[in-house]
This record gives structure tokens, sequence and C-alpha cells, in this order.
């Protein structure tokens, strides 16, 4: 029987593009960061990176915290659209805080200043706003291809807004002035692009009435699960091992992300040239669009997920490692690490196109086992994800900067310096894939589903 289809092609692509208000935080903010923070504030990547940590540790419980609330929340807009909608505001405010650190602070201030921002960003606002963006997958189809088609869009405008990003951010704060006051005046247009393109986001798809997304036989049962506590909610959590692995994936690969944002430091002061950090950008975002399109596409052909995404992340960690191999030739063979750079990112586009789908699958199989359905609190791995991989791997960055006495004021770095900059780069990230293939090849919840309903059915 084929499975009823919700949405036209301009619901999916309204919804993708509020991936673009997502990046133009997230990427901004992973990419840009700490070299603004070391090289243009004067700030100590060591004490940055220990702020970072500390704030992960402030805002632990506010994914589940959020994601129980949209699963609660019933308003003329649904239960996911309202937070999606006006936490972006607090999420614009913020990001031009963080890039706004007045020059003529003191440094404990200045550090205070960061330190406060970036907790409501990350612990509120974001948060609110990137959890309800994820739930909609499954709040406004209940069709599994649509949802894999949901996210293929969402990431072709993240990857396209994060090429973008890398791309032109540089130069565009030279251009207007330099220094402190380009950066600020970077983050304000971000924020305005950001607030406007979420809006047209929220207001491109409908939810579904929660009559229609559950079984009518099924709502009381639903009515009374929405009482449960933050407490009761981490171990529906943590009881789902699928959920577990979903988590840990996607905090490895934030990790990845803010490895692979060392390009900055990498190009500056290794490869002589801070622009080739766009040119890795492309050899990354573009392999990834091309990808996206054809996920779907895929998922149908090979029936399902989970072979595509363990086969071809194998094929994205063995491409890694010969990036590692590239950079270690001599001063580094720029070509040869481009070219592997792009298949690895290749490899990696189908995981990124199907993954709102698998927790869709994630959601179902506490469903089918604990006969609770909590959408949006599944979806808290997603912010989960970002903020604490996001989060542990600027922070890392900054500590192993800060050991291998790194020095803004200096044209030439010590080679400690450089050699963990080739670490960072390099090696780590083909680590971090190495282990995301393992853990994919574990991820079998769409077989497992398949099995409970037959033994429902029998």
């Amino acid at each position: 029987m084929t499975e009823k289809r919700y949405l036209k092609w301009y619901n999916k692509v309204g919804y993708g593009s509020g991936d673009i208000a997502g990046n133009v935080v997230y990427a901004f903010l992973s990419s840009f960061v700490m070299i603004y923070l070391t090289n243009t504030v004067g700030l100590n990547p060591g004490i940055v990176g220990t702020l970072i940590a500390v704030s992960k540790l402030l805002d632990g419980v506010t994914d589940i915290f959020f994601g129980s609330l949209i699963d609660k929340t019933h308003s003329k807009m649904g239960k996911a659209r309202p937070w999606m909608l006006y936490g972006y505001i607090g999420c614009a405010i913020t990001l031009v805080a963080i890039f706004a650190i007045p020059t003529n602070l003191g440094q404990f201030a200045q550090y205070a200043w960061f330190l406060i921002a970036y907790t409501l960003l990350n612990a509120v606002f974001y948060t609110a706003n990137n959890i309800a963006y994820s739930a909609l997958t499954a709040l406004v189809t209940k069709n599994s291809a649509e949802q894999v088609e949901m996210g293929s869009y969402r990431f072709m405008f993240a990857f396209a807004t994060s090429l973008l990003i890398q791309s032109i951010t540089l130069g565009a704060v030279t251009a207007l002035g330099g220094g402190a006051a380009g950066w600020r005046t970077v983050a304000i247009i971000y924020a305005i692009i950001g607030l406007l393109v979420n809006t047209l986001s929220v207001f491109s798809v409908k939810e579904l009435p929660e009559g229609e997304l559950v079984d009518t036989t099924d709502k009381k049962e639903i009515e009374q699960d929405e009482k449960y506590n933050l407490v009761q909610a981490a171990k529906l959590l943590a009881g789902n091992k699928y959920y577990m692995m979903i988590c840990g994936t996607y905090i490895l690969q934030q990790i990845y992300g803010a490895m692979i944002s060392m390009g900055t430091y990498y190009a500056t002061y290794i490869l002589g040239n801070q622009n080739l950090f766009g040119v890795f950008s492309w050899a990354v975002n573009i392999p990834l669009i091309i990808a996206l399109v054809f996920t779907p596409t895929l998922v149908a052909k090979w029936n399902g997920m989970y072979k595509l995404n363990v086969m071809s992340y194998t094929l994205a960690t063995i491409s890694r490692a010969l990036v590692a191999v590239a950079g270690y030739m001599g001063s580094g063979n720029v070509t040869l690490m481009l070219l592997f750079t792009a298949i690895a990112a290749l490899g990696q586009g189908p995981w990124q196109g199907d993954m709102n789908a698998v927790i869709a699958a994630c959601s179902e199989y506490t469903w089918l086992t604990k006969h609770k359905r909590v959408d949006g609190t599944m979806y808290s791995c997603t912010s989960l994800g970002v903020k604490l991989g996001g989060g542990l791997g600027t922070a890392i960055t900054g500590w192993l900067l800060a050991a291998s006495h790194f020095d803004s004021s200096l044209a030439v770095q010590p080679e400690s310096c450089i050699s963990m900059l080739k670490i960072m780069y390099l090696v780590i990230p083909f680590a971090l894939d190495a282990i995301i293939t393992f853990i994919l090849s574990r991820l079998k919840v769409e077989e497992v589903n398949e099995q409970l309903r037959a033994a429902m059915d029998n």
C-alpha cells in the first residue's frame, strides 16, 4: 500500500529553509567564535574553553525540559511552531551579544559577558528553536519518505549556508571595517537574515491535527502520558538504546565539526593563506549537498536507511584517513587533501539527510515498547548533540590551543602549536568518523520496529 502524502514541494522547501536561520547562528559561531575571541578580543583560548565547558554543565537539562514542554503544548499554531518562532528572537539577540563584547571592558568582565551570552543562546533560545524545528518532521507528516525528503532539504540549506558563511565571513569582517566593529556588524546582518528566514519557515508548514497523528483509541493514554516529569522523561530516553546511539553520534559529529573549524588556524598558520579555509569549505559542503539530493532515492532503492548509512560512513572514514596522509606529506599536499575531503563529505551526506527520519523511527520504538508518545522529547537529541558536542568540541580546541602555546600575537606559531593543529585538523576527525561508523553499524531501529509491529499483529 502506498503511504499517504501530506506535503507539497514548497512545504518541504520552506521547512528546509529554516536551517538557513539555524546555521547563521551555528555555523557562524562554531567556525569563528574562537578566532574572534583570541585574535580580536584577546582572550585566552584555554580560559574560553573552560567557560564553554562550564556553560555546558549549566544547560545540561534544558534539552529534555524544552522537549517535554513541546510535547505538552496545545495552541492554534500546534505544538512545535510557537517555540520555533519565538525562540529565534532570543537567538538573534544573544548571537549579536557574543560578537559585540566591548573592547573597553576589563578582561574579567569580557569573560563574564561571553559566558552569560553564550549560555543564554545555547541553554534557552537555540534549544527551544532547534528542538521544535526538528520535531516538526514528525508533526507535519506521517509519511516516512517525506520525512527523509524534509531532512534532505533541510541539510541542503544547512550546508549551503555553512559554505557561504565560511567562505565570506572573514572577507566581510574586513570589508566592514575589521576588528571588533567588523565582527559586530556581520553578526547583526546574520541575525536579521536568520529572523526573516526562520519566520518564513515557521509559516511554510502546518502541523497535523493531534487526532490525525495518533489513533483515537490511543488519545486518552497519550494525554495521560503528557503528565510525565523531567525525571520520567530522562528515564524514557535513557531506556531507548537507539536514542542513546543517535545522541552519541550527534555529539561526535559536532566535535568533528569543531575540529574541522580549526581549518581557520590550519590555513593561516600551516598553509600560510587564511583564504584556503573557504576553499576547503567548498570541498566539504558541495559534496554534502550533492549527496543529499540523492539520499531519498537511495533510501527507497535500498529499502531503508541502515545499510546506506553504514556503507557511506565507511567511505567517509577511509577518506578522512587519506586526508591525514596527504596532510602529513611534507608541507601538505593541498590538492589531495581537497580531493579526499570532498569524498569524505560525500560519504557523510546520506546520514545527514535521513537522520531526522531515523529519530522518528526511534520515537516509534518508544511508542511500541513503552506506549508513550514523546516526539518533542525524542528530538531533544538534536539540540543536546549540538550543544554538548559543539560546546565540548570548541572547549577542547581552546584547551589544546592553550596547551600547545598558541599566541595570537605571533605570525609564526611555535612547533608545538603546529603539531597540535595537525592533530586537531587531520587525525582527530578520522578517529571520530571511525567511531561514528561503528555506532551506525549497531543502529538497526527500523528492523527492530518491523519485528515489534509484526509481533503485535500476531
